[in-house]
């Protein structure tokens, strides 16, 4: 029980020391020009958060060093992508994107590397989940006058049919009362093509309806499809051929200077995929990092 008492107090006073960390953060960024500033010039990331009310940027010290000339076998997508990027940085006209396809083939990879390509031509990433897109009006309004360009990315979005979130998500992309900010583009990856699931009963709504059913079954389908609509470009990204899958292994593997027979390196690269049922890039890192820990106990 004293054990258990004492647990207690420690998580207490850490809860409170937190929110004193939390309140000194803001002042002091407000001494440096505006609530966010200092905070918002720290850093080339951020994860959205709100803690004890209170939304905050945290800035993202160790970012992912992926390269787009790390990404093999979605030449025409990441090409696509870099072109509307460079639009945006120069303030042309750029979609917002949509980067949908199957599990493990560089989606959010893709989105990375764009920040590590062009952030010495200001452009900043802040990391959204899918109950923070309630707060999109207020992270538009804290980063309007930024002379950085913000990517919001939502990472691995998806929305059941009953949620909220997608009509706000909907609004600021296109149809609410904001003017559209220059300096903000939304890139989003999902597994899901429509961002919803679409049901066998959706699919046949026009043809059968019980008594059960609302009188227009399709207006349910297309509000539910309305939101992928609003996303100019929609990427498609899918699983890689063999050769491709054997690049990228060989390509990590030299990266990191591992020395290894290449017939044997190309058998065990192969026999891997058996057992995780896909070629993709994500799987092939997997590979490569299990033989150079193996090669390490060695």
């Amino acid at each position: 029980m004293a054990r258990e008492k004492a647990t207690d107090q420690l998580t207490q006073v850490l809860t409170r020391l937190d929110r004193v960390l939390d309140i000194a953060e803001r002042v002091l960024a407000a001494q440096h020009g505006g609530p966010d500033d200092a905070v918002l010039d720290s850093a080339a990331a951020f994860i959205w958060q709100r803690r004890n009310g209170m939304g905050l940027f945290r800035p993202v010290r160790h970012i992912d060093p992926i390269r787009l000339a790390d990404l093999k076998g979605i030449n025409w997508a990441i090409t696509t992508l870099v072109r509307n990027t460079r639009q945006f940085l120069n303030g042309a006209p750029a979609n917002h994107a949509l980067l949908w396809g199957e599990r493990g083939t560089g989606k959010s990879s893709a989105v990375k590397a764009l920040l590590n390509e062009f952030y010495p031509d200001g452009l900043r990433l802040v990391q959204l989940h899918r109950h923070d897109l309630l707060d999109l009006p207020e992270i538009m309004e804290r980063l309007w006058d930024r002379q950085e360009k913000y990517i919001l990315f939502c990472d691995d979005l998806a929305f059941e049919a009953d949620d909220a979130e997608y009509k706000e998500l909907k609004a600021l992309l296109e149809g609410g009362l904001h003017e559209r900010p220059k300096n903000m583009l939304i890139y989003a990856t999902s597994n899901r093509r429509h961002l919803m699931p679409t049901r066998m009963s959706d699919s046949i709504a026009h043809a059968m309806a019980s008594e059960n059913d609302e009188a227009h079954p399709g207006d349910t389908l297309e509000e539910q499809l309305s939101l992928v609509d609003r996303f100019g470009l929609r990427l498609g990204f899918y699983h890689i051929d063999q050769e491709t899958y054997l690049e990228i292994v060989q390509n990590m593997v030299s990266a990191r200077g591992i020395s290894y027979d290449p017939d044997k390196l190309e058998h065990e690269a192969l026999r891997w995929t058996l057992s995780h049922s896909s070629r993709s890039g994500r799987s092939a890192r997997q590979f490569v990092d299990d033989l150079e820990g193996r090669l390490s106990l060695k």
